[in-house]
């Protein structure tokens, strides 16, 4: 080959390249609706520290490339068995409040963030559920947000972000009991429907809620336990919502507490 000669791209190296940008794409656009999303559906992450007042704003951030390849970290306890990010495509969320895009609590600060389990429900239901959680022992939590990964740029329908909780109690009742309280409060709001079934989990309960009809924003919220962790999802995302996906990953989340590394 002469000094003059240009060598053209091999095809398959300029369609990684261009594949990564448009995954890159996909995550900044969806940085943007999640925070259109997280502030119309009235149920946000909240600063513990100040448990008793209203949810502060939450400070989204773009996945680092590691975390969109997904990295394998040593965790005991809840923070162990959550969904490692990359599978199925589920990258890594926006952060959530002060506590980054994954995280773990424990104490006071893991009991406060199960308070606001129940969401914008009304005062009375939420009190409810707070005397609950206050006759039980909650002794950890561990927290992780998810971002869809979807590549499509233009179809915001098809983004969407997750939040999942894993809640570990003090005995296989509490979880149970917790379960079943709060799936009755979100079961009781007007604008809840019933969500897709979680196939192989009929412990796991999810309810849609589409807000007003001129809304394009939509979410889910699913409760379950296995043994003894509570397990609650918060899915949020342009209309329609891929419920039948999130319904898939609660799935998997459920079949990782029963069997370690099953979904991994």
């Amino acid at each position: 080959m002469s000094g003059t000669e240009q060598r053209t791209p091999e095809p398959a190296a300029t369609g990684r390249r261009t594949a990564r940008r448009t995954r890159i794409a996909a995550v900044a656009g969806s940085v943007l609706l999640a925070g259109a999303v997280v502030a119309a559906g009235g149920y946000t992450v909240v600063t513990v520290r100040n448990a008793d007042r209203d949810a502060g704003a939450p400070r989204w951030g773009t996945p680092s490339a590691a975390a969109a390849e997904g990295t394998a970290t040593e965790a005991r306890g809840p923070a162990g068995m959550l969904v490692p990010y990359g599978h199925d495509g589920w990258l890594r969320g926006p952060d959530l409040a002060e506590f980054g895009s994954d995280t773990r609590l424990e104490g006071a600060a893991a009991v406060g963030l199960l308070k606001k389990a129940s969401g914008d429900l009304p005062r009375a239901q939420r009190d409810r559920w707070e005397k609950e959680i206050d006759s039980h022992r909650v002794e950890e939590t561990a927290m992780r947000s998810y971002f869809s990964g979807s590549l499509s740029v233009y179809g915001e329908s098809e983004i969407s972000t997750v939040r999942i909780v894993l809640t570990r109690m003090k005995d296989r009742d509490s979880a149970r009991d917790l379960a079943t309280s709060l799936t009755e409060l979100l079961g009781a709001a007007d604008t809840s429907r019933e969500g897709p079934a979680v196939e192989g989990h009929e412990d796991a309960t999810c309810f849609v809620v589409s807000g007003n009809r001129a809304s394009r924003l939509a979410s889910m919220r699913c409760t379950a336990h296995a043994a003894d962790v509570l397990v609650t999802l918060t899915a949020d995302g342009g209309k329609p919502l891929d419920t039948r996906s999130v319904a898939v990953l609660l799935g998997q989340q459920l079949d990782r507490i029963h069997e370690p590394g099953k979904a991994a």
